[in-house]
Order: C-alpha cells, then structure tokens, then sequence
C-alpha cells in the first residue's frame, strides 16, 4: 500500500511533464499504446489508474454423489466489491427462485441437494463464476467440472473362482470411474481390511496374492455412492492345494494403456498365476526398472506397479513380465502424461487513446497443446478485421473505440483443464486545449498514388500556419460504412504526406487529417473518399475442393494449390458457416486440409478457402455443402401423453425430440410398456416412420400401465421419456347413448374470427367422437364444422366485423349428436389494426401439488432457446373452475414461465390457460390446461341433520342428513353417533358406521319414551371430518300400559287391531272388562312371571358364580371404549343367526364398482381397528374410525325382527362341510358383505383363533332395568367368525321395505368354555347368491325374549337346542290360551 502510494504521489507529480512529452511527440511512436504504466494526462485531468480485479480463488473440478452437497468456491477482490454470479453450461443461473442451489456471501455456489438420475441431471455440467464491477467490466473464472458418480452398476461382478496356495487371485468388481472411490469389499458378509497383501485396484478389483486357507469365503463387493448401498453377486474363493499337474502360466491381469495428468498416481496392474509361484518385473521402453531404489516407484501386491506423482517423462511403453523358472510371458502398455495449460506470458494492462490499434499478448503450453480464446468483459470475441488473433494466441484490435475498453481475458484449454488470465485496458481521453491558438484544417488533402494495398495522401499546411515546421499532423480513416476509425501519424513535424499501408484491394476508404500544434489538435479536414484498385497479383481460388464428414461433430476440407498462385502461397483461409445462419467462422491453414471439429451433429454446413500470398487474399472458391453424420437422438420425445381408448387398449401420442437434438433422420421410435405393479416385466414395440401415435392393445381391465417412448435414428436409440402412467378402464365406454353437454363454452371474438375454446363432458363414461360447431349470425345453423374428440379449440373464420354472431356446440359419437350449449359474440369493429399479436404460450402444464396449490408451467416460442428472458414482458395466468357454472376467471402476473396458485379448493377441477404481454402487445390466451388438486378431510359437518319416528314402529327411528357442503372429495362414509346423554364423553356414544352414497339410515330397538341426542360424522378418503352438532329426539311412548318389567312388543307397521268382540271365546262384543276377566288377568300374569324365573333359575343353574363375576368385570371395565353396535356393516349377532347367504368378505381398498348396489361397507380389518381405548388414547380415536371400510347391500337389514321368520334353523359342524375358499381379500359376486362379530367379555380363546360372536351388556344395565340397548363389542382376531343361515322357512317370505338397520340388544354373557363349532348353511357352500331382502316378519315381544334366552346358550348342541325351543314353544302356547281366556 505504500509504494502504491507513493506511485500516485509520482504521478501526480509528473503529470505536467508526461502531458508535455505527449503534445510533442505526437509521431508514429506516440501513437503506440502505453503498457502498465501511467496514463499521460494534463495536469487538469483527474488520474485514471488500472484498478486490482482479480479472482482470490476459483472453482475447481469436483466430484459428488446424489443427494449431497456441492460447494464450487469463487472469490473475487474489486474495489467497489463486484458481484458474483455463476453460469452453467454457458447459461447464466437463477439462484433467485431455486430452492436447492444458493449463492454464499463470498460468492460460492452452494448446492444443497445434489439431483442426478438417469434422464434427469440437472446439476451435473460445467460451472463458470462471472465477477462484474457495475462501472468497472467483467471477468470470468476457469471452468469447473462437476461431476456427479452415476448409478451403481457393475460392468464385472466377482465370480466364483479358485487359487492354489501361495498364487495370486483376483476378483473382479468394475463399475463406472466416478464411483470407485466407494467400492469396499466383504468377505463372508465381514468389511474385508487391506494390507501389502489384499490391496484394490483402482478399477475396483481385488487383489490377493500369496494366497492361504484364511483367504476362502464368500466375498462381494458394495457400492456406497449415494442413496443405499449396492451389493454385487457373491462369488466363492477356494485355496488348493498343489495339483498333481502343473498348470502354465497365464495372466490373471494384464496392464491397459492409461491417460494420466501430470501429479497423478498411476497404476498398472499385472498379475499372473502359475507353478511355481511366477515373480514379476517390469521394464520402460526396453529399460528395466529399479523399483526397490525410486522412491516413486511400487511394486504393489501380485506384481502391480504404482507410479505416484506422475511427471512428463513417465510416459512411455511399459512391460510387464512374469517368469516362473519354466516359462515366460510378456504384457505391454502405454502410459500417457498430460499438463494442464500454463501461462509463459500473460496479458498486461494498456492504456491506449482512441483509433490506435493494440495487442495483448498470452503466450501458454500444456500437453495436449491448448486452445485459446479471448473473452472481453465476461462475452467471447469473435475474431473479425478489427478484431484479430496474430501469432496463434496474441489479440490485436484495431482502430479503438470508446467501448473496447474493459477487461480482457486470455483463455486457455486442453483435455485436463483450463485457465484464465486478464488484463485491463484504458482509453484515455485526449488532453484537452491549453490557451492559444489551434491550427485550421489542413488544405487540399488529396490521394497522390492509389495502389491495391496502400494510398499514399498528401496535403497543404493549414491556412492558420503558411509555414506549418512544428505542425505534425494525424491522418484517420476507414472503410466505407464502418464506424471504427483507425489513425496513422505523421513521422516528424513539419511532413505532410503519409502512407497507409496493409488496406483491401477494390474497397472504398474514406480519410480525414487534422494537424496539432502545441496548443492541441485543430480541425479536421473535409472527408476524402477514395477506392483501392483491384488485386491483380492475388492467388487464384484453390482447385478440387472436397468437404466430407469424418464423425458427427467433424468435417475434413481438402484442397490443392491454385494454378494461378501469382507468387509463392503463404496460407490458406478456410471459411465455414453453418447453413440457415448468417455468421461466417474462419481458421488459417497452411497444409491443403483441415478438419473442423466441435460441429453440430447432422447439420449442414458450408465451406469455401481462400488463398493467399504476399500481396493478400486471392480469390475465393465456391462455397462446397456437407453435413455431419448423425448420432443417436440426443433428448427424448416431447409431450408423450396417454388416452385410454377402452378397458382393453391405450393410445400413446408424442411429439419428435426438439429438432436441434435429433441428430439425424428419425427413423422410427421405440415403445416401452410394463405393469406398474411389475416393473421388471417390459414390452417393447417398434414404430417405424415419423408416426407420432400408437394404440397399444391386449392390455388387462382395470390396470395401471407406465409407458415410455425413445426416438430411433441409424445410428441407435436416444434417451427415453419418463415413465408415464395410466390405468385401462374398468369396463368399456358406454356408446348406447349420446354424449352428455360439454362442460363449458367459451368464446373469443376479434375482428373476422371467433376464437371457441370448451371442456369435455362431465360424464367421461360416454364416447365423444367429436364435436360439432355450429354457427351463424343469429342463427347457430347456418354453417356447421365437426372437429376431432382431442381437439379443445377452434377459429372460425372469414365473419364480418361488428356482427351478432349465435355459436352452438354439440358432443357426438355413433348414437348421434348430444344435447347443445349456446353462446354467443359480437365480432369486433373494423379499425386500425392493433399491433402484431404475440404467440401465445405453449406447452402450458398444471402439476397438482397439494390440496389448494397447482404450479403452472409453460414455454415461451418467441424467446431464444434458452428461454432467457432479457425483456420487459410479462405473462398473465389465468384460471377458474366449472362448479358452479358462473364462476369469474381469476388473473394473475408473473415475469417468469411459471406460477404457484394457491388458495384453491380441494377436490375441484380447474382450467388453466396464460398469455404474454410485451408492451402493448398481448398474445391470445394459450390452450387450457387442467388440473384436479387433492382431495382434503371434510371441513364441515353433515347438515340438515333430522330425526323422525317411523309409522308404526315407536322403537324404530329414522335418521336423514344431506352431505357436507365442504365434502373436499368423495364421500366414502357416514358415522352416527347416539347417545341418551349429550354430555357424555364420545366414545362413550354408540356409533352406527353408514357408506358413503347413503343419506338415511334407521336404527331399531330404541327405548320408548327417552330422549336420545344424534350426531353426525362425515369420511373421505384423506379421513374424518367434524362432528354435526347434536340432534334431540324423544322416542314415542307407548300406546297402552305394560306391567313393570315387561316392554311391549313391537307390532310392526303391518299389525291391525283385532276387531270388536274378535278375541271373545262366545264372539259377543264387550266394550269393558268384568270382574271374572280382571281376575283371569292378574292369575295369568302370576303364572307368567314363576314360568320366567323358573327358565331363568334353570338357565343359571349352568353357569358358575366364579366366571360371572369376572365377565361382568371384564365387561366393566370397558368402559371409555366405542359401543359398536353389530349390524349389517359393522358386527353381526351370533353366528347362530347369521344368514350365511348373504356372507361376504371383501378388500378394503377394492376400486369403486359401477354397479350401484355394490356400496362400501366399514369391515374391521384387524383387532386393533375396534379396540377399546383408554382416555390417553383418545387423540387416535378417529384414526381409528378411518378403518371402517367395505360395501353395503342397499337392501341390508340385520333387526331380531328380521331373524324371528328364520326359525326352526338347522346347524352342523362347519368342520365336516366341503373346503371354503379362502375369503381374506378375496373380492365375492355377492352383495351383502360379512362382518366379524366378536365378543368383548371372552376371557376364552379358542386355539384356532375362532371367536364365538354374541351381544352382551354390562351387568349394571341388567339391574337398573333400563331399557337403553348398549353392545360392548371387542374384536379378538380379523376375520376368524362366519355366520350360519338356516334352512328357509317353508312359507312364502314376507318383505318389508325398510332402511339398512341394527337391532341392539341387551344380553347375559356366555360361560366361561366356549366350544366354537364352525357351521354353514347346506347348500351354500361354494355358491354365489344374489340380493336377496332379509324377512322381517312381525313378532310379539314374549318370543323375542325367548330368542334372547335362546342366543345366550348359543354353545348349545343341535339336539339339545331344538328339545330346549320345542319346550319353550309348548310353553308359550299355553300362556297365549290362557290370555285369550
């Protein structure tokens, strides 16, 4: 800091004298540009000095894995500080909006997550670091190499293999360069450790030499690059012992040539096996090697030599030999050194003044032999007449201008690496006038001799000076239409004539002369317009030109020498151009060919030389075209989409790879399909031509499929799409009717056209062949045009301006045309045209992100290829949604091609389409995109929630809701929850589980005359939604009196009074009871009540008082858990009463039927889907209730009512009926599917896992003589109890047309041994039933309770049960007589 102090001090000093020296030495050396030094100014001017702008450190190449983190450090000093950005693959980053890639404050690059797959690589490439100094310039950094180590795969897996004791073996291991770094080995599962003995190559392969009985096992090798580890096949090592024949010598591992950066280790493997044990040496270019005295050199295990650090002169041929005392073999190979590109000359900074012409220099080696190239301010230069690149690597501009000046960097590549080195230039402003007079123009400037390649001018002294002695003068000129100005100066004061030299024959100059004198310069002369003559000296064009591809990226021109050389010929200009641009390259050649390399694969281009000799260029040939080979496609098809034509065939549509990428004729493309649920099962199917579609047929109903397509050319097959799914129909597309209205309309007038753009139906189980538009003004049916079923949009074309036009729009298919929708427009007045409307975005996509977020992306056509945008314009995104059908579009801006929309609706379709504005242009809007977001939990209850009692039934309610108006998605269930104390916690409340397309639901055997409190709950598939609030119902009372204890029977809604004097023994009315009657009342109701507590007494007779009390502990301590009533859907009654016709176990995720009796049914799955929980588990309760899953038959009813017409029911062990199939996710024909009841107070297990299934309430509910019906229902194993129908009745059925119910009953638990016999209905077995209504016949209340007794001894054997009912029938018999007396 402090010499550059005092440097400045200097300056300052001796400004006045170095502006001096300036003024009078204005000659030719004058006008020679000052390197690093001080900037030659007046004392007036403020100092310009170089400013330090250099990289501190810059990216080097570097290797990851996927799914790690990258740092590429870039610092850079500047004052001011500059900033930092980077570029990838030639294209600068948008660290702004990624999310995995940011900038640190020292202007690193930090890569958060690596991506890298096999046909996504994003982060993978060439990374450069750009500095930029607003007032200052840019420089740019070296380019770094990020490599990311591919995916495992092995090239060579170890194999099975074995080795006598004391040789040498190896196991091969090989994958992909990047990732040997991560290759470790096992032997017998154990990480193998390595020494002088056991060592890896690089490749990956394993070494062991001098072999031993330790060294037999099992060995693999383990890839660990990223992601989980990747094992190789194991392959076993055996040790032998000596043989009895000798084996030969051969190598197990021969050394291959091998490229190596000067620094490196280098290793050359060479094992050999043979006996006797073979000893290895090595030689160098017929030299023998000493390794045992170099330090750099090692003989590593099995004889491999390891050079470290490598130089220059290691490269050579080496050999490998290996002799045994009985045989020698010999293998040979080739070491390559290379050296990164290094500076011998650096650029230097300049100071220069305008129309001067300078020179950087850069002077570099490196082996391969570096290319340069120049890079002014962070762009490329591109070599032209003022732009040159003299003596291979050195820069001359000629004639600067005001904006040459900046930073310059020379670059420097070869195959290792590249480097980078910079210097500054300064255009100085010219000193400005001091005080005194300036000299006029000078007079009378003409061209005294004009040849091909020079002018020699010669003019007067100015007017203002006759005499002119310490006048120099500055002669400027240029070609005619070209801005830069070049300058030549006089050789000493008082001259005034001057030659330009080096100009172009047959070109037209234009020269000015101004003169200076000590005071500055004065004015410049009128222009001077002259024109060289043509060359007649020059080389004639090169004979037999001949261009020809020699790869994809190369192309060979050759030449001879011309017949009219004129002279000897120096070199030869080659000039090349691809076709279609107009940007023409050249090279200098001096032998008669050349090859070009670095080409556009399968592109044309076009080449012509020019010779030239010591008067300049001669003339050219004539252009000769050639295109490149082609390559295999170099990206893979674009907009591959799907259409499922039926439930056995899908269609695959796509478009070509982007033609730049294709890299050839495409000659077919390649089709890959395969069941999504198995993946390693693919179809490949060619199409051959540029056919961009294929139906793909013979596929499986109902099956989710994955496509992917790959472009063909000659030379092989790109890369593939990605996978792309879509899932065959579960039946075929109804074609019976015609297409349902299109779902929406819209339409776009302008002046002469109407842009009509619309939805598909709803309803996509109806074929649409097509559309139909009709349309006309004020009338839709003047003019009709059919378009295809894909096509979304349509112009109508040549309308008159300012009409009233009617458009109508119809779906059709085979049946016909369906039913129309209406809009229509006003075309636009005829007035001055706007300006030239924009293309419209293309490719517009909507990716589902969440429940409420949708990205939308898009590509813009009239930006560059990098869809860089560098402009002012913008892009508006609309979007809105069909339901309901007056919704408003809502808008948008974004300044980048693509937008995040959120605050949507789950579970609702939206259309998305976007347009671009550039100024006052704007585009139309795009094709529609759509997007369906996820589906959500109900946000809101069930509404309009009502209770009614049904006729005739006072126990029987009925329960009506209608859907969640905030559903978020399919319904796919209902749970209702009741309860007779609407302060009770909730699991406290019974709970009655409804499928989802049902909004009524009735529930029998309630209390009379209790008040009950309902509550519902609604279920999608994403889970529970709230609760409704709580509903108050008052069951009816009853309609006479009963004695206590005693209910009364539920007559049904079918029951009719008996008629006056009917029940009369003599058939003579009475209108009131006598004293005889009343005394045969209290007498019947005396015997009824000794005949119940004798069945009773004899019922507990059978039980022990041990095993009551602890069921009714273990019903206790139920409590907190859900009271699942059984029923249809949920748990059945006993088995005994099951009507196995009806049983059916079904998948719980089985995709929706169209059959609309088919309807999900909540099935628990396991134990845990309805165990009761405790308070702390209460948070879980409704994930819980998210396992209730299945069908329900429409016509289900599962009341005692329904089971009483069932009786007399024949049982048999299940045991000796035929083998059932197997029913755990088994999908059935039948409609009615089959639920486990289990029981919650079995302290009994049966060894099978067999559940006996009964009702049962807690003893406190028994002794409070309440009537509220509770079932505590435990499962204990999924799945495990089958219920048994009876032989049917021979009476002809009755039906009742009620609502799918659930009886709820109060019940004494079983015994404590529960035999569990397994049965099935005879003749059931095997087959399928179809829905059949359940018989619900009317009963007194008094055979229900026999029926109670009955279900309560349900281990009973058959014999034993049907003695049991015969009795008990005998008995009511009697009581039924003795009350109709």
């Amino acid at each position: 800091m402090a010499a550059e102090r005092g440097a400045r001090r200097l300056l300052s000093t001796s400004s006045f004298w170095l502006c001096c020296l300036l003024l009078l030495g204005r000659r030719a050396s004058g006008a020679a540009a000052t390197r690093s030094g001080s900037p030659p100014q007046s004392p007036e001017s403020s100092i310009r000095t170089f400013t330090p702008f250099y990289f501190l450190v810059e990216p080097v190449d570097t290797l990851s894995v996927r799914g790690s983190s990258v740092i590429l450090n870039c610092s850079a000093y500047s004052e001011p500080s500059p900033k930092i950005e980077w570029k990838k693959d030639g294209t600068f980053l948008n660290l702004v909006s990624d999310d995995r890639r940011q900038l640190l404050s020292d202007g690193s690059l930090f890569i958060s997550s690596v991506v890298h797959s096999k046909h996504n690589k994003p982060d993978e490439g060439y990374y450069q670091c750009v500095a930029t100094v607003d007032s200052l310039g840019t420089i740019v950094s070296r380019t770094a190499k990020l490599t990311i180590a591919g995916l495992p795969r092995f090239s060579s897996q170890p194999e099975p293999s074995s080795v006598y004791a004391g040789n040498s073996a190896i196991l091969n291991c090989e994958v992909n360069a990047d990732l040997v770094p991560f290759v470790r080995w096992e032997q017998n599962r154990q990480p193998l450790l390595l020494d002088d003995r056991v060592i890896k190559l690089p490749s990956g392969t394993l070494v062991i030499s001098n072999a031993t009985e330790g060294d037999e096992g099992l060995y693999r090798c383990i890839v660990e690059g990223g992601g989980p580890p990747k094992y190789s096949d194991e392959a076993e090592l055996k040790v032998l012992p000596d043989p009895e024949v000798v084996p030969n010598l051969v190598f197990l591992k021969q050394p291959s040539s091998l490229v190596r950066v000067i620094g490196q280790s280098a290793v050359l493997p060479c094992v050999a096996s043979g006996l006797p044990t073979p000893t290895i040496r090595w030689m160098k270019n017929e030299e023998a090697l000493d390794v045992e005295s170099s330090e750099r050199l090692v003989l590593l295990a099995g004889g491999s030599l390891e050079i470290s650090d490598v130089t220059e002169d290691d490269a050579g041929t080496y050999f490998c030999i290996a002799d045994n005392g009985n045989e020698t073999i010999e293998a040979q190979a080739e070491l390559t050194v290379q050296v990164q590109p290094e500076f011998l000359k650096q650029p230097t900074n300049i100071y220069a003044h305008e129309s001067m012409d300078i020179i950087f220099e850069c002077e570099v080696t490196g082996k391969p032999t570096p290319t340069v190239k120049w890079v002014k301010n962070g762009d490329m230069v591109i070599p032209s007449d003022y732009f040159k690149i003299v003596k291979e690597h050195n820069l001359q501009v000629l004639g600067l201008v005001k904006s040459d000046e900046g930073f310059y960097q020379c670059i420097a590549e070869n195959d290792v690496g590249n480097a980078q080195a910079g210097a500054q230039l300064i255009i100085l402003e010219h000193a400005p006038a001091t005080t005194g007079p300036l000299p006029s123009a000078p007079r009378d400037v003409v061209a005294s001799l004009v040849s091909t390649r020079f002018i020699k001018l010669t003019w007067r002294t100015p007017a203002s000076d006759p005499h002119g002695d310490n006048l120099t003068y500055s002669v400027f000129y240029t070609k005619e239409g070209i801005a830069r100005e070049r300058v030549e100066n006089t050789s000493r004061p008082g001259e005034m004539q001057v030659t330009i030299q080096n100009l172009m024959p047959a070109t037209v100059y234009i020269f000015r002369v101004m003169a200076q004198n000590k005071h500055g310069s004065g004015e410049s002369s009128a222009p001077l317009r002259v024109e060289t003559q043509p060359e007649v000296q020059l080389p004639g064009p090169a004979p037999n030109i001949r261009a020809y591809a020699t790869s994809p990226t190369s192309i060979t021109v050759t030449w001879e020498t011309p017949l009219s050389g004129n002279g000897e010929i120096q070199n030869y200009k080659l000039y090349y151009m691809e076709k279609g641009t107009d940007k023409e390259q050249d090279v200098d050649v001096s032998s008669h060919s050349h090859t070009i390399s670095g080409l556009k694969k399968y592109t044309e281009y076009s080449f012509r030389v020019v010779a030239y000799n010591k008067h300049g260029p001669g003339v050219s040939t004539q252009d000769v075209a050639v295109r490149t080979f082609s390559d295999v496609p170099s990206a893979a098809p674009q907009n591959l989409s799907l259409e499922v034509r039926n439930s056995k065939s899908i269609v695959i549509h796509w478009q070509p790879p982007p033609p730049a990428t294709q890299n050839g004729q495409i000659t077919g493309y390649k089709i890959r399909y395969r069941k999504a649920s198995r993946k390693s099962d693919v179809t490949e199917t060619l199409v051959t031509g540029t056919q961009l579609s294929q139906l793909i047929e013979g596929l499986d109903r109902g099956t989710e499929y994955n496509f992917r397509v790959a472009a063909l050319t000659i030379n092989g097959t790109g890369p593939a799409t990605d996978w792309l799914s879509a899932e065959t129909f579960e039946s075929d597309l109804d074609e019976t009717r015609v297409p349902e209205v299109p779902s929406s309309l819209h339409v776009r007038p302008l002046v002469t056209s109407i842009v009509v753009s619309w939805t598909p139906p709803e309803n996509q189980n109806i074929v649409v062949r097509g559309y139909a538009i009709g349309y006309g003004i004020g009338s839709p049916h003047a003019q009709t045009i059919k378009v295809d079923y894909k096509q979304r949009y349509y112009t109508i074309e040549n309308l008159d301006p300012s009409s009233h036009y009617v458009i109508t729009l119809k779906a059709f298919n085979n049946v016909g045309e369906g039913i129309p929708l209406y809009e229509s427009a006003v075309t636009r007045p005829h007035t001055v045209p706007d300006p030239t409307p924009m293309m419209p975005p293309v490719g517009v996509q909507a990716s589902i992100l969440s429940h409420d977020t949708i990205r939308i992306t898009w590509a813009d056509n009239s930006l560059p290829k990098h869809q860089k945008i560098t402009d002012s314009r913008y892009y508006t995104v609309r979007w809105k949604t069909n339901i309901p059908a007056n919704t408003k579009y809502k808008n948008a801006n974004a300044t980048t091609l693509s937008y995040l929309v959120t605050g949507l609706k789950p579970n609702t379709l939206y259309e998305f389409s976007v347009m671009v504005t550039k100024g006052r242009r704007s585009s139309t809007w795009s094709m529609t995109a759509h997007g369906t977001t996820f589906e959500l939990v109900p946000t809101s209850p069930p509404k309009d929630v009502t209770v009614v009692s049904k006729e005739g039934k006072p126990r029987t309610i009925i329960v009506n809701w209608q859907p969640p108006s905030e559903a978020n998605g399919k319904i796919t269930g209902y749970i209702i929850y009741y309860s007779t104390d609407v302060n009770a916690e909730i699991h406290d409340w019974v709970i009655e589980p409804v499928v989802g397309n049902r909004l009524t639901h009735q529930i029998q055997e309630l209390t009379l005359d209790t008040p009950y409190y309902f509550k519902i709950q609604a279920r999608n598939s994403k889970g529970m939604g709230p609760m409704s609030e709580a509903v108050q119902f008052r069951t009816p009372k009853a309609s006479g009196s009963a004695g206590k204890g005693s209910r009364l029977p539920d007559l049904g809604s079918e029951y009719k009074p008996p008629m006056s004097g009917s029940n009369s023994p003599h058939g003579s009315p009475t209108s009131s009871l006598d004293s005889n009657m009343l005394l045969v009342i209290i007498v019947s109701v005396g015997v009824i009540t000794i005949v119940v507590v004798v069945i009773i007494a004899i019922f507990c007779t059978r039980r022990t008082t041990s095993h009551q009390k602890k069921k009714r502990a273990a019903c206790k301590s139920v409590n907190g858990s859900h009271k699942y009533k059984g029923n249809s859907k949920d748990v059945k009654p006993p088995d005994l009463w099951i009507h196995h016709e009806r049983l059916e176990l079904k998948p719980i995720d089985k995709s929706p039927d169209p059959n609309p009796i088919m309807t999900d049914t909540p099935i628990p799955r396991n134990s845990q889907d309805i165990t009761p929980v405790d308070n702390s588990m209460d948070s879980n309760i409704h994930q819980r209730r998210n396992s209730y899953r299945g069908h329900e038959s429409e016509d289900s009813m599962s009341t005692l009512a329904g089971r009483r017409g069932m009786r007399p029911k024949m049982m048999m062990p299940f045991d000796t009926q035929p083998p059932q199939q197997s029913v755990r996710n088994t999908p059935s024909t039948d409609t009615m599917p089959a639920s486990s009841s289990q029981t919650c107070c079995t302290d009994h297990q049966d060894p099978e896992g067999a559940t006996s299934s009964s009702y049962l309430a807690s003893s406190q509910e028994e002794d409070s003589g309440q009537s509220l019906p509770t079932a505590h229902v435990r499962p204990s194993h999924p799945l495990k109890s089958f219920a048994v129908p009876a032989v049917p009745p021979p009476g002809p059925p009755t039906y009742d047309p009620a609502l799918p119910s659930t009886p709820l009953l109060s019940q004494q638990a079983l015994n404590h041994h529960i035999h569990s016999v397994k049965t099935a209905s005879i003749g059931t077995l095997g087959r399928s039933r179809p829905p059949m209504p359940v018989v619900v016949p009317s009963a007194p209340e008094v055979q229900e309770t026999t029926r109670m007794l009955e279900d309560s001894e349900s281990s009973y054997e058959p014999d034993e049960l049907t003695k049991e009912m015969a009795h008990l029938e005998g008995l009511m018999k009697d009581l039924n007589a003795i009350t109709t007396a």
